[in-house]
C-alpha cells in the first residue's frame, strides 16, 4: 500500500451512499444545510470554520475539499495560516481541559 489515505478514495462516495441510503441521505441533508449559501455566515467564513474543524478532527478529505472551497470563496493564505493556529490552540486547550478531568479522576481514585 503506497498511501493510507488518497484523494482517489473520494470516488467511493457514491458506493458508500448506495450501501447505506437512509443514513447517507440524513448525513447529506445535514451537510447541505451546513454548507448553504443563503445563511447569515458568508461562504468564506463557513469554509474557514470547516477547515478549522477538519484540522481538529484530522479529516484529510475535509481539509482537501474545504481548502479548495475556501480558495474559491476568496480566502487568503494568511487566513488559512491563522485558522491553523486557532485550531491548534483549541485542540491543545481541549487536552488541558481533559487534563483537569484526569486530575480529578486520579484524586478520586487515590
Amino acid at each position: 500500500m503506497s498511501t493510507y489515505q488518497s484523494p482517489a478514495d473520494l470516488a467511493l462516495a457514491p458506493e458508500l451512499v448506495r450501501l447505506a441510503p437512509s443514513e447517507a441521505q440524513a448525513f447529506l441533508a445535514l451537510k447541505k444545510a451546513a454548507e448553504r449559501h443563503d445563511g447569515q455566515i458568508p461562504d468564506k467564513t463557513r469554509e474557514l470554520i470547516s477547515i478549522a474543524v477538519a484540522l481538529t478532527t484530522q479529516c484529510a478529505y475535509c481539509i482537501d475539499v474545504h481548502s479548495k472551497n475556501a480558495a474559491r470563496a476568496g480566502a487568503t493564505r494568511e487566513e488559512i495560516a491563522e485558522v491553523v493556529f486557532i485550531a491548534a490552540s483549541l485542540r491543545a486547550g481541549a487536552a488541558v481541559g481533559h487534563g483537569l478531568l484526569a486530575l480529578r479522576l486520579f484524586d478520586e481514585a487515590a
